[in-house]
This record gives C-alpha cells, sequence and structure tokens, in this order.
C-alpha cells in the first residue's frame, strides 16, 4: 500500500492573482511545495490536483504527476477540501493503487519541509489514527482567554463569565491547525465523509514553518523566512 502525496492548486485566486504560480523567493509558489514532497522519503508518489493547463504544465517541470485535469465543479472559491482529496482517491484506486493514506499538502505552505512531511506519516502509522494534522501553538496575544469584543465602546471578555488573563504562564497551551502545512488521513476516513476522524492527532510544528500565505503581506514574510535559510536552502 502507498502513501500518495496531493498537492491542491486551483487556477483562480481571490487575494494573490495566479497564487500558486506567482513568485516566492525565485520560484513559483507551488515549487517549494513540490521539492518537499518529491524529496520526502514516506510518499510512494506525489500528484497534483488542478483545473488549470499552466499550473500543471508547471508541475510536470517540476517533477510532479498531473494524471488528471481537476473538474470545473470542484475548482470553485468555495470548493471545500474533502471533495478534491475523495476525487484523487477516486482515481488512485480506478488505476488500481492501494493507499494506505493520503497526504494533502497546500501550495500555501512553503516553509513546510521534506522532514515535517515524514514526521506527520511516521505519526499517522505509529499512532494508529485516522488523521494527523499539522498544528501550532495559539499565541498568547490570541489565546480565548486574552480575546475581547467591544460593544457600545465597552470591551468585556469574548467569553463571558471569564476574567482576562494577563500572565502567559497562566494559560492554558491550545493549538491551531497551520493551514494546515500536513494533513494525512486515511481512506476510510474520506470514504466516511470526513478530514478529521475520531481520533485525530497533533503533529507540532515551528511558528517559523507555519505561514500559510493568503494575502501578499503573508508572500513577503514567506521570502524573508526563505531568504533567512539561504544559501543552500533544500526541500529537507
Amino acid at each position: 500500500m502507498s502513501v500518495v502525496g496531493l498537492i491542491p492548486a486551483r487556477g483562480g485566486s481571490k487575494g494573490i492573482p495566479r497564487k500558486n504560480l506567482a513568485p516566492c523567493a525565485g520560484k513559483p509558489l507551488i515549487a517549494w511545495t513540490c521539492a518537499a514532497a518529491r524529496a520526502a522519503r514516506t510518499l510512494g508518489r506525489v500528484l497534483v490536483s488542478t483545473d488549470d493547463e499552466a499550473i500543471a504544465a508547471a508541475a510536470r517541470a517540476l517533477g510532479v504527476e498531473v494524471p488528471f485535469l481537476r473538474p470545473p465543479e470542484l475548482a470553485a472559491d468555495g470548493t471545500p477540501a474533502l471533495p478534491v482529496i475523495v476525487h484523487a482517491l477516486d482515481w488512485l484506486e480506478s488505476q488500481g493503487e492501494a493507499v494506505e493514506a493520503l497526504v494533502l499538502l497546500q501550495p500555501t505552505s512553503p516553509l513546510r519541509r521534506a522532514a515535517h512531511i515524514d514526521e506527520a506519516v511516521g505519526l499517522f502509522r505509529r499512532g494508529g489514527g485516522d488523521t494527523v494534522v499539522s498544528v501550532v501553538e495559539v499565541p498568547h496575544r490570541y489565546h480565548p482567554a486574552s480575546v475581547l469584543r467591544e460593544r457600545d465602546g465597552v470591551l468585556t471578555p469574548y467569553h463571558a463569565g471569564t476574567e482576562t488573563v494577563t500572565r502567559r504562564q497562566g494559560l492554558e497551551p491550545l493549538l491551531a491547525r497551520n493551514g494546515p502545512a500536513v494533513l494525512v488521513v486515511s481512506p476510510a476516513t474520506l470514504r466516511a465523509g470526513r478530514l478529521y476522524g475520531a481520533r485525530t492527532l497533533a503533529y507540532r510544528m515551528a511558528h517559523s514553518d507555519s505561514i500559510d500565505i493568503d494575502d501578499a503581506h503573508d508572500l513577503r514574510v514567506a521570502e524573508s523566512l526563505l531568504a533567512a535559510h539561504a544559501p543552500g536552502r533544500g526541500p529537507e
């Protein structure tokens, strides 16, 4: 059975036009994810799911499979991840592929490396989970205990009946999905109509590796972080 990397890369984008092909530290944005996926030892094969011929051509030039074009109904702004992954799973199984897990790798996470992918897949195998999702610790300033709402000019705690905690040490550590940069999910979970199964495990990543690009500011931050690793930063 194989573990298959799936890079979803539709042509449309509101925040950054043609985002998946946007230049990022000297490469198209999608190139960073393609390189990491190709270098991951745990992935038996890597596919790009796109509706866009230019993205397909770029992915093939980067050494990644694009065996089909995604149908338009799975490439709209509001299309969720689940049917896109199931579409790829259907295609793989129609080709006789026995799939142990699918690994969703968003192109908007250029700081995610091969080691992150391999560690997440390793956790999936060791932990006996339905899903492994990459997460990052919530900064204390965004912790629910620190969040306020303003009504009629007056600030009150977002969670009624709680006091605002001013000391970071007094906050319970919480985690948030970081894109996610890596999502490992079993076929059985997908067939049950879910991304996150009853046993979902957390793969922790550093904040510096967890940038998720939504807009031009995020792109500039990613370029700065990538440049900080240069020269010689590879997908590992």
